[in-house]
């Protein structure tokens, strides 16, 4: 398999979840720019749910920065060692699967002696590195959760008609 830039590799998880989220019948938006922490928009009659998309060649997803609201999503993609015909791996966490997650992860450094400072959802080293390193092991359980998005919306939907 061809090893895509950065920027193509964004592109294509960005791109294959909205089509998996329409494939579910979700009307799902890409938002532009490069310094953003929205990558798709799903707007139902009531509100906007938010997905945040981070894609990977490699053995983990660098640097990561989760949800901040309630109605936040992040959906990983895995394309490593994918042939484009094979269907990829996604994994979806909503606010309280992120911070169980970082909660993991502040845990695996203290138990190292390396104490990590949380500051507005951002997980902060004491060398200023931010975010967490994300490994599939962590997130295994998650994979194919699209549920979690779609009863989000649906819930709005009832609240919305109700």
């Amino acid at each position: 398999m061809a090893i895509l830039s950065k920027e193509m590799l964004g592109l294509a998880g960005e791109y294959a979840v909205a089509s998996e989220l329409c494939r579910r019948g979700l009307y799902s938006q890409l938002t532009l720019g490069n310094h953003k922490r929205t990558d798709i928009l799903v707007e139902t009659a009531t509100r906007v749910v938010r997905i945040s998309v981070k894609a990977k060649q490699g053995s983990e997803w660098p640097a990561v920065n989760g949800p901040v609201r309630p109605d936040d999503f992040i959906v990983f993609v895995d394309f490593r060692n994918k042939q484009p015909q094979v269907k990829l791996d996604f994994y979806v966490l909503n606010l309280a699967d992120w911070d169980k997650l970082v909660e993991e992860e502040l845990a695996r450094h203290k138990e190292k002696g390396r104490i990590l400072q949380v500051e507005n959802g951002i997980v902060i080293s004491p060398d200023g590195f931010k975010g967490v390193n994300v490994k599939v092991a962590y997130i295994e359980s998650h994979q194919g959760c699209w549920e979690k998005i779609t009863s989000e919306i649906e819930s709005s939907k009832t609240e919305a008609t109700s």
